[in-house]
């Protein structure tokens, strides 16, 4: 045992200056570079940054899954079954039996109801997914119980489509907790918070053997998983920011699979016999929001005129280069009712039809808020030189992410190009960002993508509410379908490329899961 470990610790001081001495990786044993800087905290009830809600869907379960290749499959993970009562508002679960931690201790429903209750207790940014259902810290412990070891009830605070809260109980605020462990390191009443920030204590396939921020996260094999051990023993995640650095691991065979390569790596690989390209469609969205106080863009014509000034294949064929598509509607494809149309496409001469309408004949001059990076600056000067062909005069101020997302969120951008990724696989969650604003005043408590582009929208939040409350599945995709053709006509978003996510792998590597969302990319089905 012990010269396993020395092996194993030589292997990752190995990795960590380069890889150069050995050739090829362990059979058991995955290798990725990666960039996961934005890791922050390993607490499942505070995790809300890509890299870290991978990390919990690794090592820790939830109640529910989804197939990520039809998402509208739902199925129990913990749970075993679940019925929901005649007036829509109780929830019953039966937990799976049999089910241990990575600690060996069982798994019940008392550690299912206080992984719920403790996100909504101590309340971080995760926490609005529950909050939503009416649970608070005040009457949580009455709403989210255990009736016994296997059986727990969720009340909600009125009817709600079931498959949305089955869906948030599918993100990262869903997953299960060893409660005795967590308590162990309570301080202060807590709730193990502090403690879990930098540690594990979870019964997912996988469990915490390290972490070193922006350097290295190693998980193992937990031995005890209910569902089969994975054949990788060990996943060993490289914080490499460079992506032609991860090519060149990637060449030399010195990692398994790299995660961050641009268009012009992945380019250059695609005649190496040796690595493949992995894809699928992810989440993301990217967008332009127009900011409906500025005189000429709460003009309809104006919108509209600007929604046929992209060059929305031009750059999905030369900037992005696979890594997005074209798609023109705030739902992404694979989710329930998500429109696939896509009415708009370059045509200046139309434009400026629009714009004379509108009261432009000369055309206007208008900035662009921009962040600094890779692709996002690269697709905004595309947009510059096609809006002048439509007459628009656009000036593109770039900044980092901080100063434009803290000018976005105060509304005082004129456009805005950016990206929203989905929080859980229901359609609720873009509909209530990109098609409801309840209120529009400057000091609003809730503040989606409509209220930053300060679009006054009561009719279509009405019916954004009625949709996450219809139970019939077919009558709540039909309705999702119908708000977003208005949407997509009239909004103040120029709605342009769904992300895809490709990584490149080795040949022999097999079975790594790329699902719909950045919580849904598996490691416990790799073999090599």
């Amino acid at each position: 045992m012990k010269k396993q470990l020395v092996t194993v610790l030589f292997f990752v001081f190995v990795l960590l200056l380069g890889g150069t001495a050995l050739a090829g990786t362990p059979k058991d044993m995955l290798v990725m570079a990666w960039q996961f800087d934005d890791i922050i905290t390993l607490d499942p009830a505070e995790i809300f940054e890509f890299s870290g809600a991978e990390y919990a869907c690794n090592t820790y379960d939830r109640l529910i899954g989804y197939d990520v290749d039809d998402v509208t499959q739902i199925y129990g993970l913990l749970a075993d079954s679940w019925k929901i009562s005649e007036d829509g508002k109780t929830y019953t679960f039966k937990i799976r039996k049999g089910v241990k931690f990575a600690s060996g201790n069982p798994m019940t429903a008392g550690d299912v109801v206080f992984s719920l209750q403790r996100v909504v207790i101590i309340d971080k940014s995760p926490a609005f997914i529950l909050g939503q259902f009416g649970f608070t810290a005040e009457n949580v412990k009455d709403k989210i119980r255990a009736v016994d070891d296997y059986t727990v009830v969720l009340e909600t605070d009125k009817v709600y489509a079931p498959t949305f809260l089955l869906y948030c109980l599918t993100a990262g605020v869903g997953s299960v907790v060893d409660k005795k462990v967590v308590l162990q390191h309570e301080e202060n009443g807590d709730l193990g918070y502090n403690w879990l920030k930098t540690h594990f204590a979870g019964g997912g396939p996988f469990k915490l053997n390290k972490w070193k921020a922006a350097e290295i996260l190693i998980l193992d094999a937990n031995e005890n998983y209910w569902d089969g051990v994975p054949k990788m023993k060990r996943v060993v995640l490289r914080h490499i920011a460079e992506p032609a650095t991860q090519r060149l691991l990637l060449e030399k065979g010195d990692i398994d699979i790299a995660r961050n390569l641009g268009p012009d790596q992945i380019d250059g690989l695609k005649g190496n016999k040796d690595i493949k390209i992995h894809s699928a469609p992810k989440g993301g969205i990217f967008y332009l929001g127009l900011n409906q106080k500025h005189e000429a863009l709460k003009k309809p014509k104006v919108r509209q005129a600007l929604k046929y000034l992209v060059d929305y294949d031009g750059i999905a064929g030369t900037i992005l280069k696979g890594s997005m598509v074209v798609h023109q509607a705030f739902l992404p494809m694979g989710f329930l009712g998500a429109l696939e149309d896509k009415p708009f496409n370059l045509d200046p001469a139309k434009a400026k039809k629009l714009l004379a309408e509108a009261g432009y004949p000369n055309g206007l001059k208008l900035s662009m808020d921009t962040r600094n990076n890779f692709p996002t600056l690269d697709m905004a000067q595309s947009i510059q030189s096609t809006f002048a062909q439509g007459g628009v005069e656009l000036e593109i101020i770039p900044m980092d992410g901080k100063q434009a997302l803290t000018k976005y969120r105060a509304r005082n951008h004129e456009i805005y190009i950016g990206r929203w990724g989905p929080d859980y696989q229901d359609p609720h969650t873009n509909a209530d960002t990109f098609a409801k604003n309840i209120d529009n005043a400057d000091n609003a408590r809730a503040k989606p993508l409509a209220w930053r582009n300060a679009w006054d929208i009561p009719g279509m939040s009405n019916k954004t509410d009625a949709a996450v409350q219809e139970r019939d599945p077919a009558k709540r995709k039909q309705m999702y379908l119908d708000i977003q053709k208005t949407h997509q006509a009239v909004s103040p978003f120029v709605i342009m490329f769904q992300d895809i996510e490709m990584s490149a792998e080795r040949t022999h590597v097999k079975n790594f899961i790329l699902g719909p969302s950045f919580d849904s990319n598996f490691y416990r089905f790799v073999t090599k």
